[in-house]
């Protein structure tokens, strides 16, 4: 349950989120037309070299790895498409049921509520905590009760677990990638190169990807066009034709990053809360943590499907 001044605080990020949705962010949006859903592209596969030997210790060393060929969704899953699942399915979201108690042995039961992640700027909170979690978030409603996602069906879906993205997946007829074949798909073609589209620095430009524009966590110019998550496809694609594979939300692998937990998951290509001064992990090679239960507002997912070529 969360106080009421968390609730007060969600209220106005509500406010803010609908607003720069709805196009009064900072900046024009970086493309007139966005593109979700647009189908997948086919991969060849092959060798290439995977990790990052200057960044952060998780990626490194740089290794030559080999990936069989596959199809990709060519933006993350939108609102719109995950929407289509749950009307189909009656699914359910971890986030809108109760934790499972076994998983979190050291949480009483009685704080195991429905609910997930929201990020809430300080000057909105007034706490240094930027992550609450707020009772009753979800994909339906990101920023929790009295929000909703109906100007924002372009979107990729956030609040999924691992285990929604892959109940996704079977009914979609995919699967989650691997990392090899996510940070394969994610460098586009390049060898080498720091970012999906080469090695020009993230702030001198066009555009490039969502992520946070100034000193996070208290100001986000929104000089990429939006404040928080964009719709999926707005910005330029990859040497593969695949759009936001860095930035806008993180997305599930079937990565683990601690292989003694089986509920440690690892996410891929950073988001729409990633800066040049905090976490700087909108590149290929970032990897990083997080609870396969557990969802927060800046993680989605894409497909991979091995057993089928574009369309």
């Amino acid at each position: 349950m969360y106080s009421t001044n968390t609730a007060k605080a969600v209220g106005a990020l509500c406010s803010a989120v609908c607003l720069a949705a709805c196009g009064a962010a900072a900046a024009s949006p970086p493309s007139a037309a966005c593109t979700s859903d647009t189908g997948t592209a086919a991969l060849v596969g092959g060798v290439f070299q995977m990790g990052e030997a200057n960044a952060y210790p998780e990626e490194s060393p740089v290794r030559e790895v080999r990936v069989d060929a596959f199809a990709i969704d060519r933006t993350e899953v939108s609102n719109a498409r995950f929407a289509e699942f749950v009307e189909a399915t009656g699914y359910v979201t971890q986030a809108e049921r109760a934790p499972d108690p076994a998983l979190h042995p050291d949480v009483p039961p009685e704080d195991l509520k429905p609910g997930s992640a929201v990020f809430i700027s300080p000057l909105v909170s007034g706490s240094p905590q930027w992550w609450q979690f707020v009772e009753d978030a979800n994909w339906r409603q990101p920023e929790g009760p009295g929000s909703s996602i109906e100007t924002r069906m372009d979107h990729p879906v956030a609040h999924v677990s691992y285990q929604d993205a892959l109940a996704f997946a079977d009914w979609a007829g995919g699967d989650l990638p691997t990392e090899a074949e996510w940070e394969y798909a994610a460098r586009g073609g390049l060898l080498g190169e720091r970012f999906e589209w080469g090695a020009e620095p993230i702030g001198e430009g066009a555009a490039k990807a969502n992520t946070w524009q100034g000193g996070f966590p208290i100001e986000n110019t929104g000089k990429d066009g939006y404040i928080g998550t964009a719709p999926s496809g707005c910005y330029e694609p990859n040497g593969y034709g695949l759009h936001d594979m860095t930035g806008n939300v993180w997305e599930w692998t079937h990565g683990q990053f601690n292989p003694q937990d089986g509920n440690s998951g690892v996410i891929r290509g950073g988001s729409y809360l990633c800066a040049e001064n905090f976490c700087r992990r909108y590149r290929p090679a970032a990897r990083h943590p997080h609870e396969r239960d557990f969802s927060t507002s800046h993680v989605g997912f894409r497909l991979v499907y091995r057993d089928r070529l574009s369309q």
